[in-house]
């Protein structure tokens, strides 16, 4: 009886072991899998695309591929942000810590005098094609040439041709926020899940302000969102969710499922609206803009199980280097950009389609 004693609890503390070795593989699996560049050949058009996006493109490194792209533009080398950001990403996993960021910039030096190229550098990184793709879809609306007013010294205005980041701060210029980076918190609203988006708290009616340029494709009342803007940006990659808009007054007035907006135009105000199958209905504690961006590689992805959303409190910090400046429509509830934007063909895409 003792030696089967002894032969059973060998066999039960192997296979404890067993069981533990599986878990700690299942746990490595689980988190290799979000974390690895992912392509699946699943797409309704026959062709790979990406299935998941960590972004973790920090402030700092944000900010300085920023200055290297503006400041070599129309230089011998202009240097893209996008494609310095993916070559250090290739060789950290896309993490960007002091030594990658300060890495980026010696880089970003050598490219500049000729010392070595784009090219060059990429060929040897396995994983440079999918960091180039996954940052052109967060950041490819961000920066380029567009023309806007800026006010003359006799109190009218003119365009000036510029480059740089024509994408903006969803809070509007001259009114206070607070935030921290909240992305992946826990939910229980409805059902358990994690916070997919960055909220933004202020004071009900604060303007809140489109990101980028592109289509109105969901407008209305979502139980979790309460009265919310879904806006796609026109190259289709980037779907910006704007929720918890003011009760009875959340949006600009003229804005409708398809309209055209301009990157800086006034589309709705924060409020706390949401966590109600009712409509206008204020059930969220405190007031706050939820400021959601999701990626989209194949329109599967767009309402499925595939959906891509990535933090956005590192990209809040850096569009605060551009926030549109706004004022009060008198005798109305609604506010308007002060200075209109046009797109790089020099088409203002709001007031001329």
């Amino acid at each position: 009886m003792e030696k089967s004693g002894r032969i059973k609890a060998g066999i039960l503390a192997e296979a404890i072991t067993i069981a533990i070795i599986l878990c700690v593989a299942a746990g490595r699996n689980y988190m290799y899998s979000r974390t690895v560049p992912t392509i699946e050949n699943e797409s309704e058009n026959g062709k790979d695309y990406i299935k998941w996006v960590d972004f973790n493109v920090t402030y700092e490194a944000l900010c300085k591929a920023y200055d290297w792209d503006v400041d070599t533009y129309g230089k011998k080398v202009h240097i893209n942000w996008i494609e310095l950001l993916a070559l250090e990403a290739s060789k950290t996993g896309g993490e960007f810590g002091e030594s990658a960021v300060a890495d980026m910039d010696e880089l970003a030096g050598e490219l500049a005098d000729g010392t070595t190229t784009v090219k060059k550098e990429a060929d040897g990184l396995k994983y440079y094609s999918y960091y180039h793709d996954a940052y052109t879809a967060v950041l490819g609306g961000f920066v380029g040439k567009y023309r806007i007013e800026e006010p003359k010294e006799d109190g009218s205005v003119k365009y000036v041709e510029k480059y740089g980041l024509k994408a903006f701060s969803p809070i509007a210029k001259g009114f206070e926020y607070r935030d921290y980076d909240d992305f992946g918190v826990s939910r229980s609203y409805g059902f358990k899940r994690e916070h997919l988006g960055h909220d933004m708290m202020g004071q009900i009616g604060t303007p809140v302000v489109a990101v980028e340029s592109g289509y109105v494709e969901a407008l209305g009342w979502n139980q979790y969102g309460g009265w919310r803007i879904g806006i796609r940006s026109f190259d289709h990659k980037r779907y910006y969710y704007y929720a918890h808009l003011r009760q009875d007054y959340p949006y600009v007035k003229t804005l409708k499922e398809g309209s055209k907006v301009t990157a800086g135009d006034v589309i709705g105000y924060m409020g706390h609206t949401g966590y109600s199958t009712t409509e206008n209905v204020n059930n969220i504690d405190e007031v706050h803009l939820h400021f959601g961006m999701e990626l989209i590689f194949d329109e599967s992805q767009k309402d499925g199980n595939n959906e891509i959303w990535i933090s956005c409190y590192d990209l809040t910090r850096f569009l605060l280097k551009n926030q549109s400046e706004v004022h009060k429509i008198e005798g109305t509830k609604e506010w308007e950009r002060c200075y209109d934007m046009k797109e790089e063909d020099g088409k203002n895409i709001t007031k001329n389609d």
